[in-house]
């Protein structure tokens, strides 16, 4: 990223960020008894503040204070959006109300007391929303799809492809939670595992620190593990993370083509992100040029814009990741609007695409939009 798109975007998000807590912590104020005004904004901007510092302490040798303020950090971006729905939605009905009149004379008659409980009320029910989004991210689901591509594939009938993206492996999603991602992986015997991007979230330091690498030997697969890098590679630095995983028995594809067994190809492309570098990713057609077109292909590409690019190259599936669906809602929304598929599946021209809402979580560990998903694709060759 430029240096005049990175003070642009950090401009705007910082802006933007405090705006959002100032709008929190000023509303909150208002129902906070006077003895504990002074011990809810310790305690508040304690919150706002502990992901950045979090996030800028991890690069350090500092021990266990970065984790602490990381996830601290990032448990209050989930209950700030929440807090900060809840209070838009309760302002809008005050306004209403402004107009219309239609608050009953129970809140009228003691707007101090309606206040409390209207405060008590918006804690609660974002503790449980938070509560049960963290909770999900413990159990991804298999999300399976029965595929068939009209090639020959060799002597291959059928090939099963576990695909997961968005692990984002770091200060907050560790060797516990690869663990249980390989246990899930190696249950369903796969033939091919894919990481479609996203494996190292920011920091490479976190990953070394836990020592993932031993569990990444564990995953069984047939034909192997292969990744592509991600959005958030290159934000660790992607040579740094592609080394660590290639040196525990990952094969990654950058801009790259791998032919296996003789009977089917296997695209990895950069991601888009390797564009803000100065260099610039290779084309998908000049990726393919040189390929067999009677085999079938299969593409990685971690962000799923212009899938044209797919069905004219003719590639037979394109597994990308990135959205997260959102992650939590109604972000959904958002990712259905920016995306041709945000998440799922779709059939364009004779390319089969799958974009899946990932494994893992950005930021805070909750979703509430979706499940985690790991995806089981049975693939059959009808040529």
């Amino acid at each position: 990223m430029k240096l005049t798109a990175q003070i642009l975007f950090f401009s705007i998000f910082f802006l933007v960020y405090g705006l959002v807590n100032y709008y929190i912590i000023k509303r909150g104020l208002a129902i906070v008894s006077p003895a504990f005004k002074t011990l809810y904004l310790i305690v508040l901007i304690f919150f706002a503040v502990s992901f950045i510092a979090g996030r800028f302490l991890e690069r350090t040798d500092i021990p266990v204070l970065p984790q602490i303020l990381t996830w601290a950090g990032s448990f209050w971006i989930a209950f700030m959006l929440y807090f900060f729905l809840s209070l838009i939605f309760v302002d809008l009905l005050r306004l209403i109300n402004h107009f219309t009149h239609i608050f009953p004379a129970f809140i009228t008659g003691n707007t101090e007391r309606a206040k409390k409980i209207t405060g008590l009320a918006i804690v609660l029910i974002t503790f449980i929303t938070v509560a049960a989004g963290h909770i999900n991210t413990y159990f991804p689901v298999i999300k399976r799809l029965d595929l068939a591509i009209n090639k020959k594939a060799g002597n291959l009938k059928e090939l099963n492809i576990v695909m997961v993206s968005d692990l984002h492996l770091g200060s907050i999603l560790g060797d516990s939670f690869l663990t249980r991602i390989m246990e899930k992986s190696n249950s369903l015997n796969p033939d091919l595992v894919l990481f479609a991007g996203d494996v190292v979230d920011e920091d490479i330091g976190s990953i070394l620190k836990d020592h993932i690498g031993p569990t990444l030997k564990k995953f069984k697969s047939t034909y192997g593990l292969y990744a592509i890098t991600g959005n958030h590679e290159y934000f660790s630095g992607a040579d740094a993370a592609a080394k660590y995983l290639t040196d525990h028995g990952v094969v990654m594809l950058r801009d790259s083509v791998a032919e296996i067994d003789n009977s089917f190809y296997l695209v990895g492309r950069e991601d888009r992100q390797k564009n803000a570098t100065g260099k610039k990713r290779k084309e998908l057609a000049e990726l393919v040029k040189n390929i067999n077109p009677s085999l079938p292909v299969i593409l990685m590409d971690h962000q799923p814009f212009k899938l044209e690019e797919a069905v004219n190259a003719k590639v037979d599936l394109q597994l990308s990741g990135h959205t997260h669906n959102g992650q939590m809602w109604p972000f959904n929304y958002i990712t259905d609007m920016v995306y041709e598929v945000g998440w799922g599946y779709k059939k364009k021209g004779e390319t089969n695409i799958y974009v899946s809402c990932g494994a893992g979580t950005w930021g805070p560990p909750v979703r509430t939009g979706s499940r985690p998903e790991i995806v089981f694709i049975k693939l059959r060759f009808s040529g």
